[in-house]
């Protein structure tokens, strides 16, 4: 009995017992590996229904360089397809991404961390109305099989943003069928 209480006690009087255990932040070069994998995706349609495809994130040249596919396979953009390449520039610390699709669209990106989120957003460009736009990826509430994907504008040079598409990622299993 009184082996059980000191027990007890030395367990309540620890809080290193009871600590989580925080995740180490990622090396810079690996702030996006999470990414990486095949992965169904899907979204909300402005009419009610849902969107959905499918998104091929992967390594390559010897491993410095993320290469994603994106194509959206239902919804009311059926057809679009679009491709990254993501990398880490060492001697500028920081990462970079160029977008392309096949509506002629086409951006350059520059990485950051908030928190938790990874993000990829555009440079300020003024517009002839006189607002100033960015464009932003913003990479949340990441799982090892799911995350979350918000497409967000500013129009006041990053001081407000407004949410633009939201993608449910969920990663592709072998008991998927795929």
């Amino acid at each position: 009995m009184v082996l059980a209480q000191c027990f007890i006690l030395l367990v309540l009087s620890s809080p290193v017992l009871f600590a989580q255990v925080s995740e180490e932040s990622p090396e810079p070069e690996e702030l996006f590996d999470f990414w990486v994998g095949e992965w169904n995706v899907s979204w909300d349609e402005g009419d009610g229904s849902k969107g959905r495809g499918i998104n091929i994130v992967e390594k390559t040249l010897d491993g410095t360089v993320i290469q994603e596919n994106f194509s959206i396979t239902e919804g009311q953009q059926s057809g679009f397809k679009g491709t990254s390449i993501s990398v880490y520039q060492q001697r500028f610390e920081r990462w970079k991404q160029a977008w392309a699709d096949n509506n002629g669209g086409y951006y350059d990106f520059t990485g950051d961390l908030d928190g938790e989120k990874r993000i990829f957003r555009t440079e300020m460009r003024e517009l002839p109305d006189g607002r100033r736009l960015m464009q932003r990826m913003v990479f949340y509430d990441i799982a090892e099989d799911s995350l979350m994907w918000d497409w967000e504008a500013s129009y006041d040079g990053g001081e407000t943003w407004t949410l633009n598409w939201r993608i449910r990622y969920n990663r592709i299993t072998e008991t998927d069928g795929n």
